[in-house]
């Protein structure tokens, strides 16, 4: 298998039952203790037994002597002892026995698909830890994932980032009985890397037209339908919000839909595509505003969810909304006071044009609704009040109070940290317009993502279990690496978005 698309690296992966002679790193697992670290005993019999008892001693004396703990996604680099035809050894943490699981799992194999930069071949044993197969490919990819599109080649012609060639799994049956949770883990990481490709293009490559016309071939690739609608297209339809966003820019804005026929029960996802985001005539602090490259985030990870479905063949329709648009201020900008018609006939006045991305995300909403889902999820780098309350790294989930919990409870299942959040009723009163039907944001600071959501509220049809949640932080990492996730696009909530449609789909097969 290869790397999602010629704008990323990652290593090929495979499974095997063996350790090729050219092997040149074994990754192992280590666990920390109160008597000093040790080996990871696997729960896959077949490959503990690869390492001959007198070899695993020797491994574990060499690494407790260059001090080793063990603690969680933790490096130690030895040769390789006697007895093991590997060129070297690399240890990675995995912290106590009793709190591994999936997430640590995949984190640690990040880590060590990091580290093995310019690596030919690395075997890894992670994989047969219990349950440890999927989470081993998705850590490896993930962590050893380069974008690498606009970095300068090399005299070989390739760039000087290059990450593990290939990493080989080893398990008891590599031909048949593992290979179809493999497949599937491969799909989620390839769905990932995609959102992460999205998200890392730089808007002077990636602005709405161009972002339409990757998703559409992303998409028809995969056998979904595709309707892609143009500026006029939008004016001709009434939506007010995505046009009056767009129109400060040279570069037109777009509304994708794509649609996934796999079943009865409907799921509306819906993602914000602000391919840039200066603030608009409410424009933004000089100092950071690069990151704003990312904040088409929601938009990457719901087209990348979508195809993953279909090549998941979930037994459910997936119906994604992705409204696209450039935010800049120009003499063609809407301003603050301004006040538009949404798609449905709602009106909206703009007191803050940097809070844009409600504005587009209410017209995807209401048109979602008329495909009449069951379930509808909208995803946004919305606010930044996501970060003061919640961090970098924990996406605030709000909506309706059963939907929400469901997701927030999938999503930290999935290693991604949703967090539930309320829509307090008070805070309705705050988006009151004395022109319009209402206002885009309130007129202080206080519970930013909550008002944010209840002005979305306003939009969603009656009757619709609803999701929405704020990425803002944890969709870009502007920090150093951890686990499985670089610097950059994060991919976030891929996983989530995958693990809803798949509970529901097993929600409709039980009922």
């Amino acid at each position: 298998m290869t790397a999602v698309a010629d704008r990323s690296l990652g290593p090929d992966l495979d499974l095997v039952d063996t350790i090729s002679a050219d092997t040149d790193v074994l990754v192992i697992g280590l666990v920390s203790g109160d008597d000093g670290p040790t080996i990871a005993t696997l729960e896959d019999e077949f490959v503990d037994n690869i390492l001959a008892p007198e070899v695993r001693a020797a491994l574990q004396e060499q690494l407790r002597a260059v001090g080793a703990k063990g603690k969680a996604e933790e490096l130690t680099r030895i040769p390789a002892p006697t007895g093991l035809d590997v060129k070297s050894v690399l240890a990675v943490g995995l912290g106590a026995a009793d709190k591994i699981d999936a997430e640590q799992i995949r984190r640690s194999a990040g880590v060590a698909g990091r580290a093995l930069t310019g690596v030919g071949l690395a075997v890894t044993t992670l994989s047969g830890l219990e349950g440890g197969i999927g989470p081993t490919a998705e850590g490896f990819f993930l962590g050893a994932y380069t974008f690498t599109a606009f970095k300068s080649e090399s005299a070989d012609g390739k760039p000087d980032e290059q990450p593990v060639h290939k990493v080989e799994l080893l398990v008891g049956d590599p031909s048949v009985s593992y290979r179809k949770g493999f497949n599937h883990d491969w799909v989620i990481a390839e769905s990932i890397a995609t959102a992460r490709d999205f998200v890392n293009t730089p808007p002077s490559h990636l602005y709405p037209a161009e972002f339409a016309t990757r998703a559409k071939a992303l998409a028809e690739a995969a056998g979904l339908q595709v309707e892609v609608l143009d500026e006029q297209a939008l004016a001709d339809g009434g939506y007010g919000g995505v046009l009056g966003v767009g129109k400060g820019s040279s570069r037109q804005p777009r509304l994708v839909r794509l649609t996934y026929n796999g079943g009865a029960k409907k799921v509306a996802l819906i993602g914000k595509g602000i391919t840039f985001d200066t603030g608009g005539i409410s424009i933004k602090p000089a100092a950071n505003m690069e990151n704003m490259t990312s904040d088409m985030a929601g938009a990457a990870a719901v087209i990348a969810a979508t195809v993953a479905a279909a090549k998941l063949e979930l037994p459910v329709t997936v119906i994604a909304t992705v409204p696209m648009a450039e935010n800049m201020p120009s003499a063609t900008a809407q301003r603050p006071g301004d006040v538009l018609t949404q798609y449905g006939g709602k009106t909206v006045e703009v007191l803050n044009t940097d809070a844009e991305g409600r504005l587009i995300l209410a017209d995807a909403i209401v048109r979602a609704g008329e495909d009449d889902p069951e379930y509808l999820i909208d995803v946004a780098t919305l606010t930044g009040a996501q970060m003061v309350a919640l961090g970098t790294r924990t996406p605030g989930v709000m909506g309706t109070d059963d939907f929400r919990d469901r997701v927030a409870r999938l999503s930290r299942l999935a290693g991604e940290n949703g967090w539930a959040m309320p829509l307090p009723t008070e805070l309705r009163a705050d988006l009151n317009s004395k022109v319009a039907d209402l206002a885009n944001v309130a007129s202080h600071r206080w519970g930013g993502m909550l008002s944010a959501a209840i002005f979305l509220k306003e939009f969603v049809p009656e009757g619709v279990q609803w999701a929405h949640l704020d990425v803002a932080g944890p969709a870009y990492n502007t920090g150093g690496p951890f686990g499985y996730i670089g610097k950059g696009g994060t991919g976030v909530p891929v996983r989530t978005l995958v693990s809803v449609i798949e509970d529901i789909a097993h929600e409709d097969a039980a009922e």
